[in-house]
């Protein structure tokens, strides 16, 4: 049954999109076909970190109001037969998406796909919530510095609020992802360690994105890192987070430090 899988954070910048990107291939290197989706209209910059920017025909306003099919949409990675994506409008705003027109999206997206990962725009605003609407599971992306872990504190309080699930008395499953991480700096109370962020947010761990240029530069020349350079930290770091959305038993440990976190924190399987 195809999973809907929304990445969102509650503060810009976090890296959501190349998160995105990075996950969403992982997933189909593995066999799933993917397809991502970019809920960020007026800005749309999935297709950017995809490399796919010249290939935009059609995006998702354009299935919404029927001026296209969702095949003619689609756009099929060159590089993955089976990784697919679903553009933004950039020359729309937030309104043109509708609570209706998401639902039948997904509705068909739901018979064509294993994974369905929506790139939330970051925030609270309309485009967010129509973004995690029809989630069954969500990974709040954010940086270990307290606006961050704030702002993701108040997008939690959504996935508990304003979901499909969430009306109907269940629960879209949270994972927090941890980006840009330099243990360096945390042990020297620059950035916040691991367990303070955990603490704050009591929201089990997928993975820990290590702060690293291969992330930077795999999206300036349009690849998801886990494509550009597989054997990069922060690839391998998005490949066991994708193993543990699979529900894989994959050990959790911290970039830069040689204990693992995985059996005093989550000795666990993410579904």
């Amino acid at each position: 049954m195809a999973q809907v899988l929304v990445v969102t954070s509650g503060k810009g910048g976090v890296g959501k999109t190349t998160s995105t990107a990075a996950l969403g291939a992982a997933l189909a290197q593995n066999g799933a076909k993917v397809v991502v989706v970019d809920f960020d209209v007026g800005l749309r910059n999935l297709d950017l970190v995809l490399g796919a920017e010249r290939r935009v025909v059609f995006d998702l306003v354009n299935v919404i109001n029927g001026v296209a099919k969702l095949p003619q949409a689609l756009i099929r990675d060159k590089r993955l037969e089976n990784l697919y994506l679903l553009p933004a409008s950039q020359t729309r705003d937030k309104d043109a998406l509708t609570e209706a027109g998401v639902a039948k999206v997904i509705d068909e997206l739901r018979g064509k796909f294993d994974w369905i990962v929506c790139d939330s725009p970051a925030g609270i605003e309309r485009g967010a919530t129509l973004a995690m609407r029809h989630a069954d599971a969500a990974i709040i992306v954010t940086n270990p510095e307290v606006s961050s872990v704030r702002d993701s504190d108040r997008i939690i309080g959504l996935l508990d609020a304003k979901t499909v699930r969430a009306e109907r008395g269940d629960r879209v499953q949270k994972h927090l992802l941890i980006t840009r991480y330099h243990a360096g700096r945390a042990s020297r109370g620059e950035m916040l360690t691991i367990d303070d962020v955990l603490e704050i947010l009591s929201t089990p761990l997928l993975g820990i994105i290590p702060e690293s240029d291969e992330v930077l530069r795999a999206s300036n020349i349009g690849s998801p890192v886990t494509l550009a350079n597989a054997l990069s930290a922060p690839a391998r770091a998005y490949f066991d987070a994708a193993a543990r959305l699979r529900g894989e038993n994959v050990p959790l440990a911290v970039p830069g430090e040689s204990r693992g976190l995985f059996t005093k924190l989550f000795g666990r399987k993410a579904a």
